[in-house]
C-alpha cells in the first residue's frame, strides 16, 4: 500500500481463494494495485509467478524462511534471473533465527518482542493491544529500505536482496525503554511527571496534558488561574518529588484542577495557551474531526465491496511528486488478463563486475545534524552515527550558520510545528531559492495544512486525538500504548519520503518537500480498523483486560508463567491432535477459550511452546521485561542489542537496526555525541564543508 500509494505499480498476488484473513481492512491496504491469483505449487502458475519477477523491479514477500527457495522463487534464484531485482523478504522471524519456522502471527511477535508488557512490574498478567505493531513497523522499514535499495540501484545498476523480520523490526518500537546507560545515576523524578498525563475532566471525559519541557507551560499556568499556586510551589516543573507527602498532595490537586471544566474545554484552553494537550477521543470520533477532515488524514474511496468508505490517507506527503490513492482496492484476481497480456520474455543479462563492492547505499548524502540536547535515553537512541552543532535560529549568527550548513547539504529535516521556521525565513520555499535541488523534511505532530497544522504536539497526543488511548483503556481511562510508536514510525516515514525524494533527484535532478506527522502515522497503525462505511462496527478487541482476538490468537497462563498462541481456525484439528488437548475440536468461543486455559495450566510454557512449534502451530513465551529481551544472547548476537563505551558515559545499549540488505549492509553508526561536540574547533575537527556519510536536521523542545 506504502508503495501503490506513491505511484508503484503493485501486482497483488493471492492464492487461490484470496486473502487468508478477511476483514475490511484489505480495502484499504489493497488500494491502488492490480490483482492475480496464482497456485505457486503449480507448475503453470509458478512460472507465471517467474516471469512476473524476471520483469519486476521489486519483489515483496511475508512467507517464513525457505518457503520461496522450496518454491524456486526465492531471492537467490530470482536476483540470479534478474540481476536489477530488489527481492525484499519479510517473514516472521528472521531466516537465521532458531524460530524461522514458527508461524509467526501478530500476536506471536508481539509477544516474543516484550510488547505485551503488564501497566506495572508487580502483575505478570499481559496486555494485548490491538494495534499491529510488527506488521507496521515491519512495513514501514521495509519500504525505507526498498527506496534506498532502488537509489543503490540507480547508481551501480544491480538489485539486492533485502530482509526485514518482524521481530527484527519491533526493536525500532521500543525507543527509549530500549537504552540503558549503564552507569547513570538514578533518575531523580520532579513535579514535571506529575503534570504530564491522562485526567479525568468534569464530563467524564479525558484530556491528555504536559508535554517534554515548560516553555509553553507558563502561558498555561495564567490560562488555567492558577497563578497563585506558584507560591506552594506547584508550577515549578524542575522541582523534586522527594518529599511524599508533597507529591501525593500535588497530583491530588492537579487532578481536582481538571475536573473544573470539560474535556473540550481544557482543549481549547491548552491550545489558546500554546501548550500541548489532546481530548482523549475515539477513533469514531476523531473521523469526524474537522482537522482529520482538512489534513486529508482521512480520505474518501468508492470501494467495489462496501461502497463509499473512508480509510487512511498518504503518510509520507511529497510537494513535486505527490502520493494519491490511485484507485479501490482490486476485486479478486480482476487484472489476470491484462497482467498475462504484459508478460514478455527479459533477456537474459548479466549482472555487472562490482556488485559485490557497493558502498553503502546513501553514501555521499550529506546530512548535518544540530541536534539539540534532550533525554540522556533519547538523545543516545536516535543520534547516533551523527555529529552535533547547537544553534540558535533566533539569531543572525545562528542563521548564518545555518546557510553555510546549506551550501553542502542534500537534505535538510526539521520537526517544528508549520510556520515555526517560515517565520524565521528559514522554511522550504526561502531554502529552496539558494538551493533548489534540495530536498526539506518537515516532521511534527498534526501535518502541514489543517486547523490544528501549528500546533504543538508529542507521541502521546497523537494517541489521544486518533483513537488509540481509548482503545487501549476500553471502557476504563484511556492508556498510552506500551511503544512511542507514533514517534519512531514517523521517523521511518520521514526517512521514505527523503529516500524516495533522492530517488527522483536522481532522475530528474529535482528536490522537495516531504511532510509527515506523528497523527498520520497514528492512521496509518490503526488501519485495521480505520474503515468508515455503512454498517460500519467499532468491535474491535479493546481494554487493559484483553489477552487477544480469540481463543485462538491470544495469551494463555502454564503453570510457570504465560504464552502466545496463533492458530487459524482450518488448524483446530491439528491443535486437538496433541496430548492433552484432545476434543478441543468440537469447541468454539468462550467454551473453547476456558477449556484451553485449563489445559495449559497443567504443564509449563517449555513444555507446551515445544510441543506446539513441533506441530507447527505459531507458540512463543510472553516476554514482559524489555531488559530480558535487550540482553537475549541470539538478540545481542545479531546486532539487535548494541553495547558500546560511550566518551561521557561509559557503557550504553541501544536497539540495533533490523533491515538486512545483502550489498549495501546497515551498520549503527558511532555513538550518539555530546550535543554541540561538533561546533569550530571542537576536537581540532573541520565541521563545515568536511564529507560526510550522512542528513542537516533542526529540533525543537516542542514537536
Amino acid at each position: 500500500m506504502l508503495l501503490a500509494d506513491q505511484g508503484a505499480d503493485v501486482i497483488r498476488v493471492d492464492p487461490p481463494g484470496g486473502p487468508r484473513w478477511k476483514t475490511p481492512a484489505n480495502s484499504t491496504w489493497n488500494r491502488g494495485k492490480r490483482s492475480i491469483t496464482l497456485d505457486l505449487k503449480r507448475a503453470d502458475d509458478s512460472a507465471i509467478a517467474r516471469s512476473l519477477m524476471q520483469s519486476a523491479d521489486v519483489v515483496v514477500e511475508n512467507f517464513r524462511p525457505g518457503t520461496m527457495d522450496r518454491l524456486r522463487l526465492g531471492p537467490e534464484e530470482m536476483t540470479r534471473a534478474n540481476p536489477r531485482l530488489v527481492y525484499c523478504s519479510i517473514p516472521g522471524f528472521a531466516s537465521d533465527d532458531p524460530r524461522a519456522a514458527i508461524p509467526a502471527y501478530e500476536g506471536v511477535v508481539g509477544a516474543a518482542s516484550a510488547t505485551f508488557r503488564p501497566p506495572n512490574a508487580d502483575s505478570p498478567r499481559p496486555v494485548y493491544t490491538a494495534i499491529p505493531i510488527a506488521s507496521v513497523y515491519g512495513a514501514f522499514q521495509s519500504v525505507v529500505a526498498i527506496v534506498v535499495a532502488l537509489n543503490a540501484r540507480e547508481r551501480h545498476g544491480v538489485g539486492q536482496r533485502i530482509e526485514v523480520p518482524l521481530f527484527d523490526s519491533m526493536f525500532q518500537s521500543l525507543g527509549r525503554f530500549g537504552v540503558r546507560v549503564h552507569n547513570a545515576p538514578p533518575a531523580i523524578p520532579t513535579l514535571q511527571e506529575l503534570w504530564g498525563g491522562i485526567f479525568q475532566c468534569s464530563d467524564g471525559q479525558y484530556v491528555r496534558f504536559g508535554g517534554s519541557g515548560n516553555q509553553n507551560f507558563r502561558p498555561f499556568v495564567e490560562a488555567a488561574g492558577i497563578t497563585s499556586w506558584d507560591d506552594e510551589g506547584l508550577t515549578d516543573f524542575d522541582r523534586p518529588l522527594d518529599v511524599p507527602q508533597f507529591r501525593a498532595e500535588a497530583q491530588q490537586r492537579i487532578r481536582e484542577l481538571f475536573l473544573t471544566r470539560t474535556a473540550q474545554e481544557w482543549e481549547d484552553l491548552i491550545a489558546e495557551a500554546g501548550s500541548e494537550g489532546a481530548v482523549c477521543r475515539t477513533s469514531a470520533e476523531w473521523f469526524d474531526h474537522p482537522h482529520a477532515r482538512a489534513s486529508q488524514m482521512v480520505v474518501e474511496v468508492d470501494d467495489p465491496t462496501y461502497g463509499k468508505m473512508l480509510q487512511p490517507g498518504i503518510n509520507a506527503r511529497m510537494s513535486l511528486t505527490p502520493g494519491r490513492v490511485r484507485g479501490p482496492a482490486p476485486t479478486l484476481d480482476q487484472h489476470r488478463g491484462e497482467i498475462l497480456a504484459e508478460l514478455k520474455p527479459r533477456p537474459a543479462s548479466e549482472a555487472p563486475a562490482h556488485q559485490d563492492a557497493m558502498s553503502s547505499a546513501l553514501d555521499g548524502v550529506k546530512i548535518d545534524n544540530p541536534s539539540r540536547g534532550s533525554t540522556v535515553a533519547r538523545h543516545n537512541d536516535i543520534n547516533r552515527g551523527k555529529r552535533s552543532i547547537l544553534l540558535d535560529l533566533k539569531s543572525e549568527e545562528g542563521r548564518d550558520v545555518f546557510w553555510k550548513l546549506l551550501e553542502d547539504a542534500d537534505v535538510v529535516a526539521q520537526n517544528y510545528r508549520a510556520g515555526s521556521l517560515e517565520r524565521l525565513g528559514l522554511g522550504y520555499e526561502e531554502v529552496r531559492k539558494r538551493k533548489p535541488d534540495i530536498i526539506y523534511a518537515s516532521l511534527n505532530a498534526y501535518g502541514h495544512i489543517g486547523p490544528w497544522a501549528e500546533r504543538p504536539g508529542h507521541e502521546g497526543f497523537a494517541q489521544a486525538t486518533a483513537g488509540m488511548t481509548r482503545r487501549f483503556g476500553g471502557d476504563g481511562m484511556p492508556e498510552s500504548q506500551p511503544n512511542p510508536v507514533n514517534d519512531y514510525g514517523t521517523g521511518f516515514m520521514g526517512a521514505y519520503g527523503v529516500a524516495l525524494a533522492l530517488l527522483h533527484r536522481q532522475r530528474t535532478g529535482e528536490g522537495q518537500h516531504i511532510d509527515s506527522a506523528l497523527a498520520y502515522t497514528a492512521m496509518t497503525l490503526q488501519s485495521p480498523f480505520m474503515q468508515l462505511y455503512e454498517g460500519k462496527q467499532w468491535n474491535e478487541t479493546s481494554g487493559q483486560d484483553a489477552l487477544g482476538t480469540g481463543p485462538l490468537h491470544r495469551a494463555y497462563q502454564a503453570s510457570d508463567g504465560w504464552f502466545f498462541i496463533g492458530v487459524p481456525a482450518l488448524a483446530l484439528s491439528r491443535l486437538s491432535g496433541l496430548e492433552g488437548l484432545s476434543g478441543i475440536d468440537s469447541l468454539r468461543g468462550d467454551a473453547l477459550a476456558s477449556s484451553l486455559e485449563e489445559r495449559f495450566q497443567g504443564n509449563s510454557v517449555a513444555f507446551w511452546v515445544e510441543r506446539l512449534a513441533a506441530a507447527g502451530i505459531g507458540a512463543q513465551r510472553v516476554v514482559t521485561n524489555v531488559r530480558e529481551l535487550m540482553t537475549d544472547p541470539w538478540v545481542v548476537s545479531h546486532g539487535l542489542s548494541v553495547t558500546r563505551e560511550h566518551d561521557e558515559l561509559g557503557m550504553v545499549t541501544t536497539c540495533g537496526p533490523a533491515p538486512r540488505l545483502s550489498r549495501t549492509p546497515v551498520r549503527p553508526g558511532i555513538p550518539a555525541p555530546k550535543p554541540g561536540s561538533h561546533a569550530p574547533g571542537d576536537s581540532g575537527r573541520t565541521w563545515l564543508g568536511e564529507p560526510l556519510p550522512n542528513l542537516a536536521g533542526f529540533g525543537s523542545d516542542t514537536d
